[in-house]
């Protein structure tokens, strides 16, 4: 009965945390819907500004020039609502952790959305101007660039995950590292194949140009070193002795809360 009652107010709270966040999201986008035909204009400049004199994106379905501001105006709102998402992720799951396990994953959450964040902002800053210079000036004469502002949404977002996925290389060697499925050693080792690796992953997630594959594959290697340097720190750190009280901090599972119920009944009973 108490496991049930338990399961029950985690349910609970887990509802609790989505209606938060998912509201945490409504009200940014409600707030910034007004402004999503200035949010998109934001996001098609490094198209816009490499536009030949006369030139101008079109919208091929009716409902696109609607629909699509609002999709980029959403996006944006959970951009911005993304760190009281993730604090209510980590208030459900925190409680069920161990310390040591509380001191790595805090940073780790705060790393990986900082890292994404930076990969949106690398393709955005620096990608798609030179890509969009790169295509608008490679253009056979003859030829008008007119851009459905769909399909250009589609193409930017995909590079944004790409890079936002790729920038979280460091997270992920650290991960292994100190879940013990590779060591630093054996990383700096297969270095030639990571770097491989990394062009090809560039060939498969960006556009079919040697330019954009490079700059993802780049900025992929790179972080992976930083990833082999941090996972060597966080393993020299965690050498150290822990505090007894720190060790033997951890929360109770469903099973040893029951039995310790049953412990403190048994004691009541003798002593009645």
């Amino acid at each position: 009965m108490a496991a049930e009652e338990n399961f029950l107010s985690h349910l609970l709270e887990l509802r609790t945390r989505l209606l938060r966040a998912v509201g945490s999201v409504l009200v940014v986008f409600l707030a910034l819907f007004a402004f999503r035909d200035k949010i998109y204009t934001a996001l098609a400049h490094p198209l816009l500004a490499h536009l030949p004199k006369g030139g101008h994106m079109i919208a091929t379905e009716v409902t696109t020039p609607f629909f699509v501001p609002v999709k980029v105006t959403l996006l944006a709102a959970l951009l911005i609502a993304l760190p009281y998402v993730l604090y209510q992720i980590w208030a459900f799951v925190a409680p069920g952790l161990y310390a040591h396990e509380k001191r790595l994953a805090l940073p780790l959450v705060i790393a990986s959305t900082t890292l994404f964040v930076g990969g949106m902002a690398f393709a955005y800053f620096l990608v798609l101007p030179i890509v969009f210079g790169f295509i608008t000036h490679t253009t056979p004469t003859g030829v008008a660039v007119m851009t459905d502002i769909d399909k250009y949404v589609d193409f930017v977002l995909r590079l944004f995950v790409a890079f936002g996925i790729t920038f979280q290389v460091p997270v992920a060697v650290i991960l292994l590292v100190k879940m013990g499925v590779v060591s630093v050693e054996k990383l700096k080792q297969i270095r030639p194949y990571v770097i491989v690796g990394a062009f090809i992953v560039g060939a498969v997630l960006t556009p079919p140009d040697m330019l954009s594959q490079t700059m993802l594959a780049v900025p992929l290697w790179l972080l992976y070193e930083l990833g082999i340097i941090f996972a060597g720190v966080v393993v020299r750190t965690t050498r150290r002795p822990e505090e007894p009280a720190e060790a033997d901090e951890r929360p109770l599972t469903e099973q040893e809360m029951d039995e310790e119920l049953d412990r403190i009944e048994a004691q009541q009973k003798k002593a009645d």
